[in-house]
């Protein structure tokens, strides 16, 4: 156990922004963190929970840390706390139109945004409910920066909108950026950040979640339960253990899985355009040719990036892919719809090609996400009719969404903004 105190110097006190960071750092160890003060009890991983201490300036925190990587924590916290002392280096305010706007982003987005000041993200958002889309673009009128997400639309027509009304800057809350245009906004001068890396810790654990609740039929045990019926009819899984993973792009999110997979006992395959020779040296994963996997694998993960053209991603796997693959397989998509032709998926379906397939995307889900459309009549046929096959599991683009997620999108967001705000560099979320 480490311990040690901090005596708060900033005169707005442990504000927003020290709270975010620390929460941050926190999240990134094993060891647990607790921070004392003013009588209470705040857990280091949580943002709001830091704040609920009310820390002013002069009060004395006292930082406890427990785990087997202490030592590394409590210095990289000790790092956290000094560079978030004042600086002397006032900024303006940025004004942020903060498109499809949902409860959870006001939770994380409006603690973080409420202050203003020395070493504050002196950001100041307005909600709107809608996307970002041709008809909604005109609200970005005098703002400086608009904030979206997966399922806004900024192709060429709405950037250029964005431009003409002021807007100088594109906050992704995400790590995708193919819904915008860069050329765009490269020759209309606006800055497209975005947030590189949140939880992929939630994505690569939805993964799983998905292909095993498809694999072990889990919602159709549920509902035979509920019904009164205990028989084990159409329930028959399979063992994942001594299988074969196949992960379709290996950076963090991807070598996640990897690890996973490993666990379950698994042989680990891997493929991707720019392969991490690291994962072979240390026995995680073994690099093959894109065809190699689809024909060895009894798991298909995917975690590539959408990339458009010739030598993309974009239906990666299609009719020929999935003729590739051994009967019975099991796929599981939680990066981008587009990744997988959905008629030659539904095909493979019909034919019983699939074992199990766990959805969290899926193309054409842009008028769906996020949005509680159970009063009204389905719409989308493409859901229509991929719910029909039992073996198949789709949900609601959420693989991302866990408190630890929510709350590394929030604080990366605003170091964005900031960033763009006081001139600083913007490090990976820049995208070019």
């Amino acid at each position: 156990m480490k311990t040690f105190n901090y005596v708060v110097t900033n005169v707005l006190g442990i504000h927003a922004r020290p709270a975010a960071m620390l929460a941050q750092a926190c999240t990134n160890f094993k060891s647990a963190v607790v921070i004392e003060g003013n009588g209470e009890e705040a857990k280091g991983n949580d943002v709001l929970s830091i704040l609920s201490l009310h820390a002013a300036k002069g009060t004395t925190l006292k930082l406890t840390i427990t785990g087997e990587d202490e030592e590394e924590a409590m210095s990289k916290i000790q790092e956290v706390l000094k560079e978030v002392e004042p600086k002397d280096k006032p900024a303006s305010i940025l004004k942020v139109a903060f498109y499809g706007t949902k409860d959870y982003d006001r939770i994380f987005f409006s603690e973080l945004s409420k202050d203003k000041g020395e070493g504050t993200y002196n950001v100041d958002i307005t909600y709107f409910n809608s996307r970002l889309t041709s008809e909604t673009a005109h609200l970005s009128v005098g703002f400086d920066a608009v904030c979206i997400f997966v399922n806004d639309e900024a192709p060429r027509p709405v950037v250029e909108e964005l431009h003409k009304n002021g807007v100088k800057l594109i906050l992704l809350r995400c790590a995708g950026f193919n819904n915008v245009d860069l050329d765009a906004a490269k020759e209309c001068g606006i800055t497209v950040l975005r947030v590189p890396a949140y939880s992929p810790y939630a994505v690569a654990e939805h993964a799983m979640t998905l292909i095993q609740a498809a694999n072990r039929r889990i919602n159709k045990a549920v509902n035979k339960v509920r019904d009164n019926n205990f028989s084990l009819n159409g329930l028959l899984g399979l063992d994942l253990h001594n299988k074969v993973a196949g992960i379709m792009g290996t950076g963090r999110i991807g070598q996640i899985m990897a690890r996973i997979c490993k666990g379950y006992g698994m042989t680990v395959l891997g493929w991707d355009a720019y392969p991490n020779k690291k994962l072979e040296e240390e026995g995680l994963l073994t690099y093959v040719t894109k065809e190699e996997l689809l024909k060895r694998s009894d798991l298909i993960s995917l975690h590539a990036p959408l990339i458009m053209g010739e030598g993309g991603t974009y239906h990666m796997i299609n009719d020929e892919a999935i003729n590739m693959m051994k009967d019975g397989v099991m796929l599981v998509n939680t990066s981008r719809g587009p990744l997988i032709d959905t008629d030659a998926l539904i095909k493979g379906l019909r034919a019983n090609k699939f074992h199990a397939v766990g959805l969290d995307v899926y193309e054409g889900e842009d008028g769906n996400v996020y949005t509680d459309h159970s009063d009204d009549m389905m719409q989308n046929s493409i859901v229509a009719r991929l719910t029909t096959f039992p073996n198949l599991i789709l949900t609601s683009h959420q693989a991302f969404f866990t408190r630890e997620a929510l709350q590394a999108i929030a604080a990366v967001t605003m170091e964005n903004a900031r960033n763009f705000n006081e001139g600083l560099e913007y490090g990976a979320s820049e995208v070019k």
